[in-house]
């Protein structure tokens, strides 16, 4: 009978481990897949429905057996202390997963749970036929699992629907290490635009409350100068209605607007977009916080926003100097954009100063100084 070495063992089972852990993630990306045919089929039986049919929840849990089994595979093989979801036990997207993380953390595993926005937030989960099940795993309560927020007011919210605390990490970006020059030749040639164009930059995705109807609406009011609408981000993750709206509405406006898609294959990266922009526009009605606000100071673009309710109460505080709107495009929101396109200098400042603001405010250190007390 032949020996095997301590040494040989040992290869065999870290062979194993990464085997098991490979496995794991396989299984996972398959089973709790947001894009699926059989994710979307099981979005349409749950929401917009005052019941929903018992062989759907049946589904609903066998799935999330099989995607907590592979996680729980995963953990092992690979000694994770941690998990951080995203968003995956707060927003219904996937109800499976929720569920399955929810069952990890019933089991004392423990999580961090990053939450940017919650099912009470979005009118399209309503009515629903899960509600027990939103309620358990939406985001779960359990002693294994930290709550983080994106903002005050989602901290409040959580505090009063459901009795949890919660800690309150904004969006941030890595302020301590200057951008890269962006190449906005190369993007407006990749976009179809003039050297001489007044480009309206709206580096959102095309869904309804990105407003971005009131872009369309100051590229109008703006008629004296050659201006061009364009959106970055193409992504119909709530239906694809509204896309066709804004070519409509662009078309009665008779504004230039476009569609140029950033940061795939073949494509130019978001940083040349920013590049390229006169002005940022940022009208969104809600958000959780304002990643694309961020970026447009970030990469020391002048900026239009809509004072949607996070921003009033966590962002606007900070004294930022931007374009501010009420849900309007008004003659004297044109005569400020029209100001700051003609003044090179004052748009400058107002970045270096922005800048300044975000590095204390919403840089890596903020990251640092508010995670790693809940990782100790």
């Amino acid at each position: 009978m032949s020996r095997i070495s301590p040494i040989e063992c040992s290869r065999e089972s870290g062979f194993l481990r990464r085997r098991a852990a490979r496995l794991g993630v396989y299984l996972i990306r398959r089973a709790a897949r947001f894009d699926s045919a059989e994710n979307h089929a099981i979005q349409q039986a749950c929401f917009g429905v005052e019941k929903t049919a018992g062989g759907v929840l049946d589904e609903i849990a066998r799935k999330a057996s099989v995607v907590q089994a592979a996680i729980e595979h995963y953990v092992a093989a690979e000694s994770v202390e941690l998990l951080v979801p995203q968003n995956a036990v707060s927003i219904p997207l996937q109800l499976p997963l929720g569920v399955a993380l929810t069952g990890l953390a019933g089991a004392g595993v423990r999580m961090i749970a990053h939450h940017h926005d919650f099912a009470w937030e979005r009118e399209r989960f309503y009515p629903n036929g899960v509600g027990e099940l939103l309620e358990s795993a939406f985001p779960p309560i359990a002693r294994s699992v930290d709550h983080v927020v994106i903002n005050s007011l989602a901290q409040q919210a959580l505090r009063d629907k459901k009795g949890i605390e919660s800690s309150v990490l904004p969006n941030v970006m890595d302020f301590e290490t200057p951008p890269h020059r962006g190449d906005g030749e190369s993007f407006r040639r990749y976009a179809g635009l003039r050297d001489d164009d007044t480009v309206l930059l709206q580096a959102t995705r095309l869904i309804p409350r990105k407003s971005i109807e009131l872009s369309l609406e100051l590229a109008a009011q703006l008629a004296d100068r050659p201006v061009k609408v364009v959106v970055t981000h193409p992504g119909l993750d709530e239906g694809g209605q509204y896309a066709t709206s804004l070519v409509q509405r662009a078309a009665e406006l008779g504004v230039d607007y476009r569609v140029a898609a950033v940061g795939g294959r073949g494509q130019p990266a978001l940083a040349d977009a920013y590049a390229a922009a006169d002005l940022v526009t940022y009208p969104s009605s809600i958000e959780g916080f304002g990643n694309a606000l961020l970026e447009a100071i970030y990469y020391g673009r002048p900026l239009l926003v809509n004072r949607y309710p996070v921003y009033l109460a966590d962002i606007a505080p900070t004294g930022l100097e931007v374009i501010e709107i009420d849900g309007a495009i008004t003659r004297a929101t044109v005569n400020s954009v029209a100001g700051w396109l003609d003044d090179p200098g004052r748009r400058d400042a107002a970045a270096q100063r922005n800048y300044q603001i975000c590095l204390e405010h919403f840089s890596y250190a903020i990251v640092r100084r508010r995670l790693l007390p809940l990782l100790r």
